[in-house]
């Protein structure tokens, strides 16, 4: 838990340049997902004055469905540091997870193997509003509606656009939570190496206005692709489909989702789903991005804008938070002690990281996802995927070390 301290006052204004509105802050934070949320929430309990600025609006960021499994690292951290009392209050814990194929059926309780954890299952929607309220209750410059033109990392000046103009903003650091598409990510020079993976795989993402059907997280492998179940809520359920690359979200009616996750699900052989309206659908590309280092002069990249890992593993999220609690302690420390030896290995810290969980993920899409149909080798492929389904059913070496990447990072 990073210290408290009474935060600063605010600057009453900005001046005005010949480019805008001019407006300086220690740390200027590039996104407003969790990444940034976090990052600023502890920033400010620090004492440390942060900017937040987001491309889109209140509503939509409190809207955006995401992930909604929380690791127990996270959840140490946001109940640690007063971000979690949605999540004690609403969260449930869920420590058991099933998997079926053409020979059965087997539960893994994962949170009696390995470190003995479980998940925390609270709808990232539900994370961003508390994390925006709180961040605001203490005092926090979040604006949105504000997209980010340029971003100059030796200086820490960023150029934006908003609906009364253009302007600057200059932070002593820049910390880049604007996802793998964002302006920050793209400031970072030719020097840096970026590691890209295509898996090869989509899924139809769907969720639905309907109880869970099964107590468990669930992964179903069959012949005709991959189909998974995660409650989202009491009254909201997260479905998965492998579907084709380039699939058309607007082809799948919810007749045509029912009858296949039915299929894929062994409904005649397990029970029926419990069914209701579709209320989204859109295809998940399973890519993996690295960025290395993820630092450079004054800027640090956070999130997605760091790394991307296919969703295969429900990674995203909680590397966020744990790269997020490391860079507001490297700068409490620059800012407050002026010690930046946390700062400069910043990179060297979360890399390892972020490098174990992208092969964890791997390891779940292999485990999950047949071969292609046109695969010369797709007998021996689907040979091996059932000798890994048998270890991890048997195995208890195995289920092990299922567990202790499931839960960690």
């Amino acid at each position: 838990m990073l210290p408290h301290r009474d935060p600063p006052q605010w600057r009453a204004g900005a001046e005005k340049g010949p480019e805008g509105v001019v407006d300086d802050t220690p740390v200027l934070i590039v996104g407003a997902g969790p990444a940034g949320l976090v990052l600023g929430n502890l920033l400010l309990a620090a004492g440390i004055r942060t900017v937040v600025v987001e491309r889109s609006g209140r509503e939509q960021v409190q809207a955006r469905a995401r992930a909604g499994f929380l690791g127990p690292h996270s959840a140490r951290v946001l109940a640690g540091n007063g971000l979690g009392a949605g999540m004690l209050h609403k969260g449930r814990s869920h420590g058991v997870c099933a998997f079926r194929a053409g020979n059965g059926e087997f539960e893994l309780d994962y949170s009696r193997l390995g470190r003995g954890e479980a998940h925390t299952v609270y709808p990232q929607q539900d994370l961003v509003t508390d994390l925006v309220a709180e961040y605001l209750d203490r005092g926090g410059d979040l604006r949105f509606g504000v997209t980010v033109t340029d971003v100059d990392p030796r200086t820490g000046a960023v150029g934006y656009r908003d609906a009364d103009g253009t302007g600057r903003v200059t932070g002593r650091f820049v910390a880049g939570c604007d996802g793998g598409n964002g302006a920050t990510r793209r400031a970072m020079p030719e020097s840096v190496t970026r590691h890209r993976q295509d898996h090869g795989v989509a899924w139809l993402a769907v969720l639905a206005e309907a109880p869970q059907s099964m107590a468990a997280v669930t992964y179903a492998i069959h012949d005709d692709g991959f189909a998974g179940h995660m409650a989202r809520g009491p009254e909201v359920t997260r479905y998965y489909l492998q579907v084709p690359p380039d699939d058309d979200p607007r082809a799948w009616t919810d007749d045509r989702i029912w009858a296949a996750l039915e299929t894929r699900m062994r409904t005649g052989e397990f029970g029926p789903l419990r069914r209701g309206p579709i209320t989204e659908r859109r295809i998940v590309h399973l890519r993996s991005e690295v960025v290395d280092p993820i630092q450079h002069e004054r800027l640090f990249l956070v999130g997605d804008a760091a790394s991307l890992i296919s969703p295969s593993a429900a990674k995203g999220a909680n590397l966020a938070i744990m790269e997020a609690e490391l860079l507001a302690r490297a700068l409490a420390d620059a800012l407050v002690r002026d010690d930046h030896g946390a700062l400069a290995e910043y990179s060297r810290t979360c890399l390892p990281r972020i490098w174990r969980a992208q092969e964890f993920s791997r390891w779940m899409i292999e485990l999950l996802h047949g071969p292609a149909a046109a695969s010369a080798d797709a007998d021996f492929q689907r040979a091996l995927r059932h000798a890994r389904l048998d270890s991890l059913r048997e195995s208890h070496a195995h289920q092990n070390f299922f567990a202790e990447h499931y839960v960690g990072i």
